[in-house]
């Protein structure tokens, strides 16, 4: 495989550059001195950004984006072979990669490299550990997968040894990392639109754990079924973490205050060591911030950057992000798109003050939303009313096999919740201004663009 030498800035070229990960390690390498050029579908603030920074960013990808001045060329999972730049790029001869092989090598730039994994609160724990590491005043480089108030976006280019990054698990990209410390948050059934079951799912978080060198550790939550098969024979050392205080790092005593937010006694190895408090909802962020105490306590902060740290965490973008009063009606959006998530969501907003509960959901993917239909409409049931959008298709197209009408169809027939679907988004805010009532709580839920819903309500 091509290898890329820090010292020897050259000229690399992203076809996809607009994604919120591959736009990251385009900003690392600008920050680096390299020469930086790539293409997008469409236009974005991103894409803006990237130009503003001294990127060269084509809207629509074509064959002739492809020129001899390019040294390498990194492309996305979501790039199809049929793509006519990707065509061209593969005639070339210019060596190419993918984004996480470019993502690999990066890490291996760093001396101490860490990787977050899990089904579901990646960003949150990544945003966690950033905040940390900026208390400790540690100048770390981070890319995390949301944007992130803190550094100002989805990256910060530090100039100490300390790199943390999201590792996501769909098509087994983050087998190609290289960390030091990584992190399983937890492994759920998700992406079987890649992988065939949880079967292969666990033996994913098992090859992506065995990366490890044998001096690394993996920080992982010990409450998970799957944690004996992914530890096993693991070389690396092994750090728990959960809410029993059997666990490396637990939570006791805890507690939520008037706008339900947590706080803990932090427990290391069953030795109370300090109080955390948290501004983010939710006991499955006192968990998150358990992983992120355990990576901070390995990388070496003081204990004074956790709870510093964690304290002036309020959530990543769109992570049960409050965004404004509407006629005395809380909207909130989350991009919860999974039911693991749907459920954490919606048990973190009943702990906040309310009347009512609105979730407006989107479903995301086609294959998502059919191979886990009925645990969708009981993660939703929870709500007080349910108003689904239509399917949200991203990397997909429609086989015509399912809608977001069957999960109404269960929630009707199952759980007789008040349930609604409907077509548009303009419907959909139609529908809301003639039935939320003062002290509701709106939240827009999906990884999609429903989050434009709770946004056009804000601005009549």
């Amino acid at each position: 495989m091509y290898q890329i030498d820090f010292n020897k800035p050259i000229h690399v070229h992203f076809i996809g550059i607009g994604g919120i990960s591959m736009s990251g390690l385009a900003e690392i390498l600008l920050k680096e001195k390299f020469t930086v050029s790539g293409s997008d579908s469409k236009e974005s603030d991103i894409t803006k950004l990237l130009n503003s920074l001294g990127a060269s960013v084509v809207i629509g990808q074509q064959a002739a984006n492809i020129t001899k001045d390019i040294d390498l060329i990194v492309y996305t999972a979501a790039i199809h072979k049929d793509n006519p730049e990707y065509v061209a790029a593969e005639n070339s001869g210019i060596p190419m990669m993918s984004r996480a092989e470019l993502l690999g090598q990066i890490m291996s730039n760093y001396r101490y490299p860490v990787a977050v994994a899990g089904t579901h609160g990646k960003t949150t724990t990544t945003s966690m550990l950033t905040h940390i590491l900026l208390a400790a005043d540690s100048d770390p480089t981070i890319s995390v997968g949301g944007m992130l108030d803190a550094i100002g976006g989805n990256i910060r280019v530090g100039k100490s040894d300390y790199f943390v990054t999201e590792a996501c698990e769909y098509t087994n990209s983050y087998h190609k990392f290289h960390p030091l410390i990584s992190i399983i948050l937890n492994v759920d059934a998700d992406h079987l639109d890649f992988f065939s079951g949880i079967e292969e799912i666990i033996q994913s978080f098992k090859t992506f754990a065995n990366i490890l060198p044998k001096e690394g550790s993996l920080i992982i939550n010990g409450e998970m079924d799957c944690f004996g098969t992914i530890t096993q024979d693991l070389p690396a050392k092994v750090v728990t973490f959960g809410l029993k205080d059997s666990f490396d790092y637990s939570a006791s005593d805890i507690t939520y205050d008037e706008n339900g937010y947590p706080s803990y006694t932090l427990v290391k190895q069953g030795t109370p060591i300090t109080q955390i408090r948290l501004h983010v909802h939710g006991i499955h962020n006192v968990t998150n911030s358990l992983a992120a105490i355990a990576a901070a306590d390995l990388l070496g902060m003081p204990e004074t950057a956790w709870s510093k740290g964690l304290a002036e965490f309020d959530g990543a973008k769109r992570r049960f992000e409050i965004k404004g009063d509407w006629n005395g009606v809380t909207i909130i959006d989350d991009y919860a798109h999974h039911p693991t998530e749907i459920k954490a969501t919606l048990t973190a907003a009943a702990d906040t003050d309310h009347h009512e509960i609105w979730c407006i959901f989107q479903p995301h993917t086609y294959s998502r939303t059919k191979a886990l239909l009925p645990e969708f409409a009981e993660a939703l049931h929870t709500a007080d009313h349910v108003v689904l959008a239509k399917i949200y298709a991203a990397r997909e197209q429609d086989p015509g096999t399912i809608s977001s009408q069957d999960i109404a169809d269960i929630l009707q027939n199952t759980y007789h919740t008040d349930v609604t679907y409907l077509e548009t988004f303009e419907q959909i805010e139609s529908y809301l201004k003639n039935n939320c009532k003062k002290n509701d709580l709106l939240i827009t839920m999906g990884a999609g663009d429903v989050v434009n819903i709770g946004e056009d309500l804000l601005k009549k």
